[in-house]
């Protein structure tokens, strides 16, 4: 039951009042953002994709991708946090809106009759019967609860931020953990051409001392160096069997359920990539969003903590019927109302306010320079990711062509030796420096493709 039209209106005009908006200040982080990247190769932006990972040709990085997206645990763990950010911005959105119910009750009761004459004497029954309505309402004079809930608004989009910031983690842990499989992979591969290449040599030096042409002290060096060969293959099966079972934990599955990599890093290409301006580059990365957001959210608690040291105005409101009769119950004459206001200012806890204030400004003024670190870190993680994958495109050119002089001076020392032409120490060199040079063009080239996934990283990965 509604109260008369008066009380109704002087109701609706205070929910009016409380409806005002909260005004928070600014999150500008004061940071002189510059025009270009010193790093920049002045080519037009190019962003990533949402499936940037795609770019790599890899059915087998595709797969994983898709395994992560649905079955990493730390995305479903934000999902659930950005649920829970959300049931709490309902929660305190309730605090704006009245609180009541509606109740119910029947009294049933008897008095005694006159006692004078007791054959005479009768009780009297009456029933009662009652339905009421009652509400009451906190005006919102001050914004404390409008600023509340903008605190948890803000709090709902810093999680639904953080919930693209852990996917692009995911994305570029899976894609670094795969590269360095198929590099160690190629480097095992490489180890057992290394292995067999000083075996060759050892096999010929054993006929040489079976001969009588050849010395023990050479044939005791070459041994050596089949040994320390050999002893390089387990730690680089190791590598490929332990980052194999890393993908279980990043994609959501057992170790048992993940297929081994069978591609090589030739078989791979770096999909391009550049990068636009740095303040294009700020609004599409999710960290930065995020730190926004966490930001405003400290800073509307701050409101909220400024507005709880005020008075509070609380409406209170009845209605509802009232009559002996049931049949009566609803007409006009059974009905009742209240209408009060009160007025309440916190006394004893108002150092305990005061300091709930210093608190949230102090948290404020963290988060505050916690989003300035977040630009400059993002800054420079994408002006140190232009400059890794540029040196890395031209080391791995230099590495190329340092192997193939490698390989042919090993080649040229192998028959040489073979003739007699040269003694065995020029073998040893040109294969120490082949073996060499074969595994740093392996490192080199996966510090390319993965110095490509940090500039996708930096780039924000395909969000926006």
């Amino acid at each position: 039951m509604l109260p008369p039209a008066a009380p109704r209106r002087a109701l609706c005009a205070a929910l009016l009042l409380s409806g005002c908006a909260v005004r928070l200040p600014g999150t500008d982080p004061g940071i002189d953002t510059p025009a270009e990247f010193t790093a920049g190769t002045g080519a037009p932006a190019a962003w990533p994709s949402a499936d940037w990972w795609k770019g790599f040709g890899s059915p087998e990085l595709d797969a994983l991708m898709a395994a992560a997206a649905a079955g990493s645990f730390d995305i479903r763990a934000a999902e659930a946090r950005l649920r829970q950010a959300d049931a709490q911005v309902r929660i305190t959105g309730q605090a704006l809106l009245p609180t009541g119910g509606i109740s119910t009750s029947v009294t049933r009761s008897q008095t005694p009759g006159s006692t004078s004459t007791p054959a005479r004497a009768s009780a009297t029954q009456r029933t009662l019967s009652a339905a009421t309505l009652s509400a009451s309402y906190e005006l919102d004079f001050w914004g404390r609860n409008r600023a509340a809930l903008e605190a948890a608004r803000q709090a709902r989009s810093a999680s639904r931020f953080n919930l693209a910031v852990v996917a692009l983690t995911t994305q570029a842990s899976i894609a670094n953990t795969y590269l360095q499989i198929l590099a160690s992979r190629e480097q095992l591969d490489i180890q057992q051409q290394n292995l067999a290449a000083a075996e060759r040599i050892l096999a010929v030096l054993q006929r040489q001392v079976a001969a009588g042409t050849s010395a023990g002290l050479e044939l005791a060096q070459q041994q050596t160096l089949v040994d320390q060969q050999r002893a390089l293959l387990p730690p680089l099966r190791q590598a490929v069997a332990q980052n194999t079972a890393s993908l279980g934990t990043l994609t959501g599955q057992v170790p048992e359920r993940i297929d081994a990599p069978r591609l090589t890093l030739g078989d791979l290409r770096v999909p391009p990539a550049s990068p636009g301006l740095p303040a294009e580059v700020l609004t599409r990365r999710p960290d930065i969003a995020q730190a926004e957001a966490t930001l405003a959210q400290y800073q509307a608690s701050v409101v909220s903590a400024r507005a709880a040291l005020l008075p509070t105005v609380t409406l209170t409101a009845s209605g509802g019927f009232q009559s002996l009769v049931i049949e009566n119950l609803i007409r006009p004459g059974s009905a009742l109302f209240s209408l009060a206001a009160g007025l309440t200012q916190p006394v004893f806890q108002f150092g305990q306010l005061r300091a709930q204030l210093r608190l949230t400004e102090a948290q404020a003024t963290e988060m505050l320079e916690d989003y300035r670190k977040a630009i400059v870190a993002a800054l420079v993680d994408t002006e140190n990711a232009i400059v890794a994958l540029r040196e890395t495109t031209d080391q791995e050119s230099l590495q190329a062509a340092a192997t193939r002089s490698a390989q042919a001076a090993q080649t040229i020392a192998e028959n040489q030796f073979r003739v007699g032409t040269v003694p065995l120490i020029n073998v040893l060199n040109t294969q120490q420096t082949l073996f060499s040079a074969r595994n740093q063009l392996v490192q080199v080239r996966l510090a390319r493709f993965q110095a490509a996934v940090g500039l996708f990283r930096a780039l924000g990965g395909g969000w926006s």
